[in-house]
């Protein structure tokens, strides 16, 4: 049995500590805050989306990035202050247009075999995440998106999943909530919400029971590698803590937008941009916004605005990507734009106790994960999945898990 360190405590980095577990591993957790699930992992849009596996690389992601550079509630908010590395992301991330089709086939596959994994484990560990197996829906505001958006479909079909477009009245039908005009949308039976705090503090607890040991409070400021890896960290929760260390035999980096720290002082180069994301929660307080609240989960794609439904009495509204550095700042005017969304789309919704909350998604310029072995031996990588640490993690899991047990028998 080898003692393996994951650094992170978020949605990837507990169930690959789980997948590990599973594989008879000894396993410790470093985590920066108090608790899982504090950060990325804490109150994201809900959704486990294979049918939003499109990659980002397109240049109509492009047009309307130029296009809304100027308007601070836009869907897509670029901060254009001078910054290598944003830049320097952007350059890498427009090289891979070309690569679009490839990596949105590939991503739908990943995501199909993460939903197998994801109900499998939560079956298996007894955990309550508020799961509504509901479908997406897919709305489309007017002809042109909808015309792109069966390209898209396309891509999505080709990577084994299922979904089919529907008309302005089968919206209607699958969703009687939702109020406006559609061009028409898609509908994704299989795919399905639940709150991602509650399944990886579920799945963290499911870990501790099996063995795991988890660090919280830890501050790692260092690590290097010989024939063991060494773990350096300082307690937060001491005013005057002493520098600790943990020994392992290898080291997964789970770590979200910090991954890219820690894996330049491994010795390797994982360009993860922090890209921002919002969200509300919406608390459902009365029996008119309960039943006005969808169950079914949209997505709005000229908002770019994600929904689930969070059990009986909470709502929550997801969206838009904002690229200015680490700041986790929770700006006004990119909370009004969710809030106003509601209230068009959902007007019997009550919206006085609404709970905002902002959130860093660490992406690859590939809009890929970076899933596998490091430069030296016994380092890994679980980290930049983007937009989709929620929908992918139990797969990539899998697949690092794997990875390390392949090293240890070679």
């Amino acid at each position: 049995m080898s003692h393996i360190a994951v650094l992170g405590a978020g949605i990837t980095g507990v169930v690959t500590a789980y997948a590990l577990l599973e594989r008879g591993h000894e396993v410790t957790v470093i985590e920066k805050n108090r608790y899982p699930a504090m950060e990325t992992s804490f109150a994201n849009g809900g959704q486990l989306s294979a049918s939003n596996a499109e990659v980002w690389n397109h240049w109509s992601t492009v047009a309307k990035g130029f296009k809304w550079m100027l308007k601070s509630d836009a869907p897509l908010l670029l901060n254009p202050s001078p910054g290598w590395h944003k830049y320097s992301w952007m350059a890498e991330f427009l090289g891979n247009i070309s690569q679009y089709e490839a990596n949105t086939i590939a991503t739908v596959r990943l995501a199909i075999e993460a939903r197998r994994r994801m109900f499998e484990i939560a079956n298996k560990e007894n955990i309550d995440f508020n799961l509504e197996k509901r479908g997406i829906l897919h709305i489309y505001h007017d002809q042109k998106s909808f015309e792109h958006a069966l390209k898209v479909n396309n891509l999505l079909c080709k990577g084994g999943l299922e979904r089919r477009a529907v008309s302005p009245s089968e919206i209607t039908s699958i969703e009687p909530t939702l109020e406006g005009d559609f061009f028409g949308g898609f509908f994704t039976p299989s795919d399905s919400t639940g709150d991602i705090h509650k399944f990886t503090r579920g799945l963290a607890d499911a870990c501790a029971r099996r063995g795991a040991k988890f660090l919280f409070d830890a501050d790692v400021t260092d690590i290097s590698c010989t024939d063991t890896v060494a773990i350096d960290f300082k307690p937060t929760d001491q005013a005057n803590g002493q520098l600790q260390r943990v020994v392992a035999d290898s080291i997964v980096v789970c770590a979200g937008v910090a991954s890219r720290r820690f894996a330049a002082i491994l010795g390797d180069r994982v360009n993860i941009y922090p890209v921002k994301g919002y969200s509300i929660t919406v608390h459902l307080d009365d029996e008119e916004s309960q039943s006005g609240a969808p169950w079914t989960s949209i997505l709005d794609d000229r908002a770019k605005i994600v929904t689930s439904r969070l059990g009986v009495d909470r709502f929550r509204v997801a969206g838009t990507a904002e690229f200015n550095g680490i700041n986790k700042d929770i700006r006004a005017d990119r909370i009004k734009p969710l809030v106003d969304w509601v209230r068009t789309l959902f007007p019997q919704i009550v919206t006085s106790r609404v709970d905002p909350w902002a959130g860093l998604r660490p992406m690859m310029p590939n809009m890929l994960p970076r899933v596998g072995r490091g430069a030296r031996p016994g380092v890994f990588y679980n980290t930049g999945h983007g937009h989709l640490g929620w929908t992918l993690s139990c797969a990539t899991a899998e697949l690092v898990a794997h990875a390390v047990e392949h090293e240890m028998c070679a």
